[in-house]
């Protein structure tokens, strides 16, 4: 195989796989009512208390309306909480509640164990080129969605 094909197939292979084992990872018995969707959904409100339904958007690449059907089930689960701006009465911040807080903190230790692993593997030279091929791989999906959506 040439290097572009041996990539690609290490590229398009292992982002199935992150996809499948974080979500087995990641949705347990504890958070089984809960889809890797919504899991990422919380992961973009974050522990602030401060990101709209427009921000929250904008960060997962959808539409608002998408958003505010994930978002009504995420409610009704009890992870969830929306909050009005006194300021403006049309801002609605997204909050998540404890159980929101326990599911956000979940999902980050599964990423933190996930980089670990690679970095426990790597010495800093090696960290270093990884950490600039990768940054050179979201560049080019960044220029990509950004070239389809205009």
């Amino acid at each position: 195989m040439s290097p572009e094909e041996t990539i690609n197939d290490v590229l398009v292979n292992l982002f199935n796989e992150i996809l499948k084992l974080e979500e087995d990872a990641i949705i347990t018995e504890e958070y089984r009512d809960i889809t890797n969707n919504d899991m990422h959904i919380i992961e973009a409100i974050g522990l602030t208390g401060e990101n709209t339904m427009s921000v929250v958007a904008r960060k997962l690449g959808i539409t608002a309306g998408s958003l505010t059907t994930s978002v009504n089930a995420l409610v009704n689960k009890k992870y969830v909480t929306r909050c009005r701006s006194d300021q403006d009465r049309r801002v609605v911040f997204l909050q998540l509640t404890e159980k929101g807080i326990r599911a956000y903190e979940h999902h980050r230790e599964y990423h933190c164990q996930m980089t670990e692993a690679v970095i426990d593997k790597l010495d800093e030279a090696e960290i270093s080129v990884l950490v600039k091929t990768l940054n050179g791989l979201s560049e080019f999906f960044r220029g990509y969605h950004n070239k389809i959506n205009n």
